[in-house]
């Protein structure tokens, strides 16, 4: 019985920490690690990197009413995946393969916008 309650506490224990990628990827939308941030006056665009592809996700800096918002990432030599709609707090996340390859991402919320130009080379 003891061993039991001793194998539930080291269970519950670790279950927090199994977790903890989860949640970072709820809040972002996007998995991987934070590659570059991009602030402009109305919110900011978010890239993410993991090992074979890169991430994008656009946030508004008031969340609330319904605008405007987008997100374009684009891989060099592939085609750009975009996620544009009247959104109340993010736009994306958008996902492309990078294996070794360098990314570009745009992200905008009504007319004002962010880039980042070619990065993760």
């Amino acid at each position: 019985m003891l061993a039991r309650l001793l194998v539930l506490f080291l269970l519950a224990g670790l279950v927090p920490l199994l977790g903890a990628p989860g949640v970072a990827r709820a809040a972002s939308g996007c998995s991987g690690r934070p590659a570059k941030t991009v602030e402009f006056s109305t919110g900011e665009l978010r890239v993410y990197k993991s090992r074979a592809h890169a991430c994008a996700v656009t946030v508004a800096k008031k969340p609330g009413k319904r605008r405007t918002m987008s997100v374009t990432l684009q891989a060099r030599g592939g085609r750009a995946v975009s996620d544009k709609g009247k959104y109340t707090k993010m736009a994306g996340p958008v996902t492309v393969n990078a294996l070794n390859r360098c990314v570009r991402a745009t992200g905008a919320i009504g007319k004002k916008s962010a880039s980042t130009g070619w990065i993760l080379c």
